[in-house]
């Protein structure tokens, strides 16, 4: 997956440790496929201008077969493009998408559209169950 950046700065919220994070924080949107489920990693801002990236990254989810979940820990802004992203992966996945450590303002915003009721909040990271043997060389 690609990263974006915005230019434009928003107002941001408190990251984890309490500190406010950079303003105009860049967007970073990875997946990643573990043996029973994929992630995706979602840091930044997540708005229209990583759009496309966030279309790669429900394909390359849905490519995998497997239970998705959304790691929104270190998302600093989110506008309605994100929402529609978590709308499109919760209607289309065959399993109940899991949304991981969202921060209050995603939060907010998955309360207002109710797309939170699509989507199973989880306030703990239960890790990502990568398999590192599978790609070792014979």
């Amino acid at each position: 997956m690609q990263d974006g950046s915005n230019a434009a700065p928003r107002n941001p919220v408190a990251g984890a440790d309490g500190a406010p994070p950079a303003i105009g924080d860049p967007a970073s949107i990875h997946v990643i496929v573990g043996t029973s489920r994929a992630r995706v990693v979602l840091s930044g801002e997540i708005d229209a201008d990583v759009s496309a990236e966030l279309g790669d990254a429900i394909s390359d989810a849905e490519a995998s077969g497997l239970p998705v979940e959304i790691d929104a820990h270190h998302v600093t802004f989110m506008d309605s493009s994100g929402v529609a992203f978590l709308a499109r992966l919760a209607t289309r996945s065959p399993h109940k998408v899991r949304v991981l450590r969202a921060p209050p303002t995603v939060r907010f915003l998955l309360d207002v559209t109710r797309i939170g009721e699509l989507l199973e909040i989880v306030d703990e990271d239960p890790g990502i169950d990568l398999d590192v043997t599978s790609n070792a060389p014979n």
